[in-house]
């Protein structure tokens, strides 16, 4: 279940927590999407192995959707890319850091050096 409210016109959005029980929620500055999410849309995860552009897939450790990244990273060719698993994690802690500063922008600053 998503409760959303506002506060000084800031959406907030609560949603349970991936790494706990249903019925524990995270409290999270994120938008709210009332309609399906883009990368729903994609074809880009059908042939990942097509991609010849350098590619930077980061999860959480615990995100629910930790699996789509791995199979995604295993078809990949080329050695320009990467996957980068944060420790402890769950996919919300990656929108906004969580309350440990989760968002691994070293290594994500890195890949865009390297590849950029």
């Amino acid at each position: 279940m998503i409760n959303q409210t506002t506060l000084n016109n800031t959406v907030l959005t609560t949603r349970p927590n991936a790494a706990t029980t249903n019925d524990q929620l995270t409290l999270t500055k994120v938008g709210y999407y009332k309609s399906m999410p883009g990368w729903m849309n994609t074809k880009i995860l059908v042939h990942p192995e097509d991609l010849k552009n350098a590619v930077l897939i980061v999860h959480g450790e615990k995100a629910h959707s930790r699996y789509m990244g791995e199979d995604t990273f295993k078809k990949l060719k080329g050695d320009n890319k990467e996957l980068v698993i944060v420790p402890n994690a769950t996919h919300t802690y990656l929108y906004d850091g969580g309350d440990h500063d989760y968002i691994p922008f070293d290594k994500i600053d890195n890949f865009f050096k390297k590849n950029l």
